[in-house]
């Protein structure tokens, strides 16, 4: 399962490696004031005969960007930024929320200037490392270098920054069937993915993502993996011997959120030990238990959605520098 972004970004270059002489786009989200469909940084690329692929409204760009196209108003070189929102009118032609202004930068890509750093960016979010990539504008060049961390989207004066990548890792727990489930999301969703499992055999059962398996015990790899405010740490073994040890760690930690699998009596139950294993009442308050939220879910799936949906929720109410 690729993420919205590798999906873009891999469609880009097939189109100017196999279909060089057809005019392509690359739209993104440069930046968002009050409500938007969608973040800053979302992409979307288009081609002169009209193939699509990513969002950036969920329709009412898109087909303001297609009738563009076929009026042949797109730019025909180098780049440049196109307001959305601007007056009452065209919120209400383009179906855009009330208050809502978007800025879009419309880039012209080129085959010898744009397909190496695509090739660069596509390989670094495969490899789950992020990369940055620097657009000029108008000119629409484009300059890329690797980068430790995912870095907010920035929109200067003459210039976008963009980071491709994992925006947060999330290391989890236990390595059978809804770490298997929760680890596909997560990858789709630009979490870098972990799995930290100190039983040998259920490692060698895993058939989930090409994700790193980790043996050992669990509070070592939170140390060692987990341990920042750009961390996610979920116990899913519902072995006390095993997600206690995770808990006991990542609770004492800068991790941005801590969850663990059970069910509310389970749930009491961990409190009381981790109460007496010398956690304080703030910390525990950090806990995530039951986690997920309560949309009924059964299967590994369901499960694994009920968690990723309570990231998100968390996420878009919450800033994550």
């Amino acid at each position: 399962m690729q993420s919205a972004n590798q999906a873009v970004l891999q469609a880009a270059f097939a189109w100017l490696q196999q279909m060089p002489q057809v005019p392509v786009w690359l739209c993104t989200v440069a930046s968002a004031q009050g409500s938007a469909p969608r973040p800053p940084g979302s992409l979307l690329v288009c081609n002169a005969r009209g193939d699509q692929s990513g969002s950036l409204s969920g329709g009412c760009i898109e087909e303001d960007l297609l009738e563009r196209l076929r009026s042949e108003a797109l730019p025909v070189a180098g780049a440049e930024l196109v307001p959305y929102g601007v007056t009452a009118e065209q919120n209400e032609r383009l179906g855009l929320p009330c208050g809502g202004l978007l800025q879009v930068l419309l880039q012209r890509l080129e085959p010898g200037r744009d397909l190496p750093w695509l090739a660069a960016a596509v390989e670094a979010i495969a490899a789950r490392q992020c990369l940055q990539r620097r657009v000029a504008i108008p000119a629409g060049t484009t300059q890329w270098s690797s980068v430790a961390a995912h870095l907010p989207l920035q929109l200067q004066p003459g210039e976008l920054r963009q980071t491709f990548g994992p925006q947060m890792r999330m290391l989890l727990v236990g390595a059978g069937q809804l770490s298997q489930s929760l680890a596909e999301l997560a990858l789709a969703m630009d979490y870098d993915v972990l799995v930290v499992d100190p039983r040998e055999g259920l490692r060698a059962q895993w058939q989930g993502p090409a994700v790193s398996l980790l043996g050992g015990m669990p509070d070592d790899a939170v140390r060692a993996y987990a341990s920042d405010r750009h961390s996610i740490v979920i116990t899913l073994t519902h072995d006390p011997r095993i997600d206690d040890m995770a808990l006991m760690e990542a609770l004492t930690t800068e991790a941005w959120y801590v969850g663990a699998l059970g069910s509310q009596r389970t749930t009491e139950k961990r409190l009381q030990r981790l109460r007496q294993l010398g956690l304080d009442a703030a910390q525990l308050a950090r806990l995530h238990a039951p986690v997920g939220l309560d949309i009924g879910s059964k299967t590994p799936l369901e499960i694994a959605v009920s968690i990723m949906a309570e990231l998100v929720s968390l996420r878009r109410r919450q800033v994550v520098a």
